[in-house]
């Protein structure tokens, strides 16, 4: 990946962050911290990895993406908006009652949203099965992916859906887990501990990749090794920081949750838009 590239994609991710901001604070709700922390992999997607087209969201030959965490829609608009899915102006109408963004993704209102997710678990477990109807299908080109929360794999029915996807050797499945550390509850290891998880996950029959979740070039090279890999699925395990990218926010377990207020979304605004300016000066 060259620096001009790498520069385009944290633009994007900026960008991501922003729309996390506007959303949350249009709703007065939401969930900006894990929003946040997958931002980064939000913008690598939707500018790199999937084969998808804004101008046709039900192409039938797209690659599948499902987000696990339902919670952190915000982040996944944010993506889809600025990749052109939908208008960056309608972010800030997350949660109205006349809006089509509602709280958790809705695959029947919003483009580019594959799957209508929010109760923790039964996203992954989608996703699995779309990974073993397209190997049905004879479609082993389209590749599905499921982003999943630290938090949510305590959730007994992500490793049943992990035991499926190995099982059936879906080499066409890419789970991503989003490992901040913080649940709503507090520190996930106090709440539920489930490390080591790139263990856990090896055990269960998965390519495990753990990288760091905020670097673009440690990505490229973990869905290289996915796209290379047969006859299992593949685990990335990204180590996040949950709320990246606004000061105050990151690693509050408080912000898991809560709404920016006028005076927080003025501030954070102000930093991200710093950051903005610093990454179109330097392209």
């Amino acid at each position: 990946m060259t620096r001009q590239e790498e520069t385009q994609l944290a633009i994007a991710a900026c960008k991501v962050r922003m729309g996390v901001i506007e959303g949350t604070h249009g709703a007065k709700a939401g969930h900006p911290g894990g929003s946040l922390s997958a931002a980064d992999l939000f913008a690598y997607l939707y500018n790199r990895e999937l084969r998808v087209d804004p101008a046709n969201p039900r192409w039938e030959d797209r690659d599948r993406f499902v987000l696990s965490k339902g919670h952190t829609a915000p982040g996944l608009y944010g993506a889809l908006a600025y990749r052109g899915f939908f208008p960056t102006e309608d972010l800030p109408t997350l949660r109205h009652i006349d809006s089509y963004l509602q709280g958790h993704p809705n695959m029947n209102t919003v483009p580019g949203v594959d799957m209508s997710t929010g109760s923790l678990g039964q996203g992954v477990s989608a996703a699995a099965g779309m990974a073993k109807a397209a190997k049905l299908q004879g479609r082993d080109h389209i590749r599905i992916y499921a982003l999943l929360g630290d938090g949510e794999i305590e959730e007994g029915q992500c490793w049943e859906a992990f035991l499926f996807a190995a099982h059936y050797r879906l080499d066409n499945l890419c789970v991503i887990i989003d490992l901040n550390g913080l649940q709503i509850d507090g520190a996930t290891r106090d709440v539920m501990n489930t490390a080591p998880a790139a263990e856990k996950l090896e055990a269960f029959g998965f390519q495990t990749i753990s990288i760091d979740g905020h670097s673009f070039s440690q990505m490229e090279d973990a869905f290289a090794s996915f796209h290379s890999c047969q006859d299992r699925p593949t685990a990335i395990l990204m180590h996040t920081t949950k709320g990246k990218g606004v000061s105050y926010m990151e690693n509050q377990v408080g912000w898991h949750g809560k709404a920016p207020n006028d005076e927080e979304y003025e501030t954070a605004m102000a930093e991200l838009r710093a950051r903005l300016a610093e990454l179109e000066a330097a392209q």
